[in-house]
């Protein structure tokens, strides 16, 4: 069977646990390959990466598309090539093409449809990538039915997006529980600054002790910290920045009532499950395929999109029913642990050797 090896265009922070685990089970049968920064500049590989090869991210027409290089000894060997399901990487159809040829088993890891939809025109392209492929890997057992519907003569697996390990999820909290928190990249289509701003409508109606903290970098965190600035509630809104360390984030996390998704969700709804956190989510974004773990009312709850006023009175919501959401954090922690744990997620590659 070989080896599986692996190659991403970076590796994220909140990827490592992923990959130690996949490295620890497989030992000298798991190789690593990562760039260093993603078509988004502020996606890049974490500094904490011990495990991975560097490899070169050549991008083309302005960072519309990618060649990747450094890694090609591996293409021609008769190993289990993982590579992102992205069609604007180049270099992966190349490497399906000639590996398709050789017979070589080559599995797609992504997405299964493009952001637009899988009804979109951009979805042909798309479809032509997975075609080339052995098997797909998706990251919610909804897309791999879809995906199952469209091509029923193509193995397809679920990964569940995950980021924590079982024995990591807890619904401990803190002596006070008071706060909102926001865990992501501060960026437009993220809108932090509408959860900022739906956070002071709110404030009056809110208990004295409630801070917003808002985690992550990005271009917007200057203007969050000027804003606070600005109305005098440097008191009232944390802005630390990127915080990877895991203890440091499950404190936050055990401080908070609610987390908040005000653009569109991502991982960071797994991750706040984990921790027994429910999330505030904006109604009608282009969500991620997370959005599956949503149980609207039972570890979720909407607000209707770019609307100040009824964020604003969900997080008062959230505290006018503070007992009832402490009461059931250990249940949507086992949830959680059911359906989305690291364990499960690494499963699905292990499984590629057996």
């Amino acid at each position: 069977m070989g080896k599986l090896v692996v190659i991403q265009t970076v590796i994220p922070a909140y990827r490592i646990k992923v990959f130690d685990k996949i490295s620890t089970e497989l030992g000298d049968d798991f190789t690593l390959y990562g760039g260093q920064f993603f078509f988004d500049k502020t996606i890049t590989t974490t500094t904490q990466s011990k495990l991975h090869q560097h490899i070169n991210n050549h991008y083309l027409l302005g960072r519309r598309f990618l060649w990747q290089t450094g890694f090609w000894k591996e293409v021609f060997k008769d190993n289990v090539l993982v590579l992102s399901l992205n069609p604007r990487v180049l270099s992966h159809w190349a490497i399906l093409l000639l590996r398709s040829l050789s017979r070589k088993r080559t599995v797609l890891w992504g997405h299964a449809w493009p952001r637009s939809g899988q009804k979109s025109k951009s979805d042909n392209l798309r479809h032509l990538m997975r075609s080339l492929a052995s098997e797909i890997i998706v990251y919610t057992e909804q897309q791999k039915e879809e995906l199952k519907l469209k091509m029923p003569h193509k193995k397809v697996t679920a990964a569940p997006n995950a980021v924590l390990f079982k024995d990591e999820m807890s619904s401990d909290t803190a002596t006070e529980v008071n706060n909102i928190i926001y865990v992501g990249r501060l960026i437009t289509d993220k809108k932090p600054l509408l959860l900022y701003n739906g956070f002071k409508k709110a404030l009056k109606e809110l208990p004295e002790a409630t801070k917003l903290v808002i985690i992550g970098n990005g271009p917007e965190r200057a203007k969050l910290l000027e804003l606070s600035k600005k109305d005098g509630l440097e008191h009232r809104v944390l802005i630390p920045g990127e915080v990877t360390k895991a203890s440091i984030l499950e404190e936050y996390y055990k401080k908070s009532l609610v987390s908040a998704s005000p653009g569109y969700v991502g991982l960071s709804i797994t991750q706040s499950l984990g921790y027994g956190v429910p999330m505030i989510i904006a109604r009608d974004e282009n969500h991620s395929p997370e959005l599956e773990a949503v149980k609207d009312g039972f570890n979720a709850q909407f607000f209707n999109s770019n609307d100040e006023s009824s964020l604003a009175q969900g997080l008062i919501s959230f505290f006018g029913n503070k007992e009832k959401w402490l009461k059931i954090r250990e249940e949507i922690v086992e949830d959680c642990k059911n359906r989305y744990s690291i364990e499960a997620m690494t499963a699905t590659f292990i499984n590629l050797l057996k």
